[in-house]
């Protein structure tokens, strides 16, 4: 908790809002950032976009996006970016999108198949990894992940 807690003053200490948009995390990225007392100083907010249909209505994912390149793609990541920074209004958004497991991996995408990324207005950050078999933990790591990329994008770009 101790990661968060300097994360939240870093975050009130340059007047940033940030946002979530979650899909395999399924909210369990927000809990975490609402976990720590004064979170809504900074923290606007999530959707959980775990069905498409959300995606595409919410965030604005192009459903040509999703037919080409899937929910759990880079391409699909970065539309969600932008979709939590618009509807939220605020400096930076984080998203997820995986397949948790333990069903639903493919050759390609296998089950801890996981996409990340932060952004704000100017530039992204998204990067893809295969974590475990491992529901709760593959959950939990992206959610650890994504909270340290936010932690290093912060420090590089709001100095």
């Amino acid at each position: 908790m101790m990661f968060l807690k300097k994360n939240r003053s870093d975050a009130l200490r340059k007047n940033l809002t940030i946002s979530t948009a979650e899909s395999c995390t399924g909210g369990y990225l927000a809990h975490l950032i609402t976990s720590i007392s004064g979170s809504s100083a900074y923290y606007h907010g999530s959707i959980v976009a775990y069905d498409n249909c959300i995606k595409e209505n919410i965030l604005h994912v192009k459903r040509d996006i999703l037919n080409t390149y899937g929910a759990v793609s880079e391409q699909t990541v970065s539309e969600m970016l932008d979709g939590a920074i618009d509807t939220f209004n605020t400096d930076i958004s984080i998203a997820t999108s995986g397949i948790a497991g333990p069903t639903g991996g493919t050759q390609d995408k296998p089950v801890g198949t996981v996409v990340i990324g932060i952004a704000n207005k100017q530039e992204k950050w998204i990067k893809k990894f295969v974590f475990t078999n491992n529901r709760e933990i593959n959950i939990q790591l992206s959610s650890t992940v994504a909270l340290f990329m936010l932690k290093k994008f912060v420090e590089k770009k709001y100095q």
